[in-house]
């Protein structure tokens, strides 16, 4: 039977919804008692494929709802949406245009789905987001500690450093638990590699759940690692990593650090790329990628992680 495709352009509180070709929409709210009807008047119409974009979470409930129907849901970055509008000569910015400019995205968009993720994922994922969020309010107090031009406000600074400090602790507790639930064999061999604790390992089972599934191209295209050309005629220009995933290229940038340090390979790499006149950033990268290739071997294989010689 013939499907067709169809954007949702969601907001805090509802959700426009728009099917390609046949032209027809609905508008109802963002809240799960209505997404039955959502799914119902989406079935009714034969629809197959559901584009949405990212919206800081607020996506998340109304794609799992999607998702446990049957239905083929990709969520996109807002930037390939907007590109995607503004490619199509769509100027104009409201709720039912966005809708409509997702569904003919949704047309001729060749991806694969978004992933189905566990409740224990999603467990994780809240963590490691909530234990950065009190990192860097930590740090900003901190900050603020040493130029604060009165004392009258540094014991309250204080107080609040020691409480997010305490928080940290907690919450890291909560990681490991969650992080070994959902899969600890993943999480024990990610640990063994010198230069990676809990809390890298967890972001990147919270990150980057293909890790360890797929190939070696399409993991470094996700985390954003993968090198681009940028040839036109005979012109050569220099290769730059674009889009992927920031949180996982954050999560791996001071691992990769002390991968660096402590493992000879990585300090050997580092240094011949820097001696050949490279920036530091893009030796960095250049190991990050290859650290990465490698954990994702190692995952996939169910292999021991090795240390080569430099």
């Amino acid at each position: 039977m013939f499907s067709y495709p169809a954007g949702i352009d969601v907001s805090k509180d509802s959700l426009e919804a728009r099917v390609h070709q046949v032209d027809v929409g609905v508008n109802c709210a963002n809240a799960e008692e209505d997404f039955p009807g959502l799914i119902g008047w989406l079935l009714l119409h034969q629809v197959g494929r559901v584009v949405l974009e990212a919206t800081g979470g607020y996506e998340r409930k109304v794609m799992k709802a999607l998702q446990a129907a049957g239905l083929n849901v990709i969520c996109v970055n807002p930037r390939r949406a907007k590109s995607f509008s503004r490619a199509m000569g769509q100027h104009a910015k409201t709720d039912p245009i966005d809708a409509k400019s997702l569904a003919q995205f949704a047309a001729v968009l060749d991806s694969p789905s978004s992933r189905i993720t566990s409740p224990e994922h999603d467990e994780l994922r809240a963590l490691v987001q909530q234990r950065e969020n009190f990192v860097q309010q930590r740090d900003d107090d901190r900050r603020r500690l040493k130029t604060a031009s009165c004392d009258v406000v540094k014991p309250a600074l204080q107080s609040h450093i020691d409480y997010l400090s305490k928080a940290v602790n907690a919450i890291e507790q909560l990681i490991r638990e969650t992080a070994n639930r959902l899969d600890r064999e993943k999480v024990e061999r990610l640990c063994s590699v010198k230069g990676i604790g809990l809390i890298t390992a967890a972001s990147l089972m919270a990150y980057l759940p293909e890790l360890g599934e797929i190939g070696r191209r399409p993991i470094t295209a996700l985390a954003g690692l993968a090198p681009y050309n940028n040839d036109s005629g005979k012109h050569q220009g220099a290769r730059h990593i674009s889009g992927g995933r920031f949180s996982v290229r954050r999560s791996l940038y001071m691992a990769c650090w002390v991968v660096i340090r402590e493992q000879p390979e990585f300090q050997a790499r580092y240094k011949a790329l820097r001696d050949k006149g490279k920036r530091a950033k893009v030796a960095l990268i250049a190991c990050m990628r290859v650290l990465l290739v490698r954990l994702n071997a190692m995952l996939r294989y169910r292999a021991e992680w090795k240390e080569h010689a430099a």
